[in-house]
């Protein structure tokens, strides 16, 4: 099934920002959430092709947010790519294991991410 809608959940007003304008610039729809919570509560809500999910945010955290998502009836079979700056292969290894398809760091490279995207469609 090809991805046309991607939801962003990040804390960062300039993250979604940065994230939105590359997603919309490769075609996609864009939809944002302010917090993990938030994020959730949108997943079910709108049924996003994608998420694209930071990992430190206050409350829930991505991780935390990832799991729920990945239990979840209605929102399982949404691909999950954490985005974050967290870089450490054991951080990598545990955001697969919460059910994420993918890991990317930030600075995200635009192009990268977009491929990503794209082998995930």
């Amino acid at each position: 099934m090809p991805i046309k809608t991607v939801l962003v959940i990040d804390d960062s007003q300039t993250e979604r920002y940065i994230l939105s304008q590359l997603l919309l610039g490769g075609g996609y729809e864009v939809s944002t959430a302010a917090s993990g919570e938030e994020g959730i509560e949108r997943a079910r809500q709108i049924k996003p092709d994608l998420i694209l999910m930071d990992v430190v945010m206050p409350g829930t955290n991505g991780f935390q947010a990832t799991r729920a998502l990945s239990k979840d009836e209605a929102t399982k079979d949404i691909p999950v790519i954490i985005c974050t700056t967290k870089n450490q292969e054991t951080d990598r290894v545990w955001g697969l294991r919460q059910g994420a398809q993918d890991y990317v760091t930030k600075p995200v490279d635009g192009p990268t991410l977009l491929a990503k995207i794209a082998a995930l469609g």
